[in-house]
């Protein structure tokens, strides 16, 4: 199974922003919650984990690029 961001739903409030920015349409609101569906699209550009105010998205999986 592929990784996805992993979302705290207690610091989520819903302000959409990571949603937003999410280029492979990975993440949705539901209840005012972001949730993650189809987990294999998602291209883990970490977008949503940079622009979330609270924090409430971790990204297990980190880039590394090498020269």
């Amino acid at each position: 199974m592929a990784e996805a961001p992993v979302i705290d739903r207690t610091k989520c409030d819903g302000c959409g922003l990571c949603v937003n920015v999410c280029v492979c349409n990975v993440l949705i609101l539901v209840d005012q919650i972001v949730t993650v569906i189809e987990v294999e699209r998602c291209d883990w550009c970490v977008n949503c984990e940079a622009v979330c105010p609270t924090g409430a998205i971790a990204c297990s999986f980190e880039i590394v690029i090498q020269d």
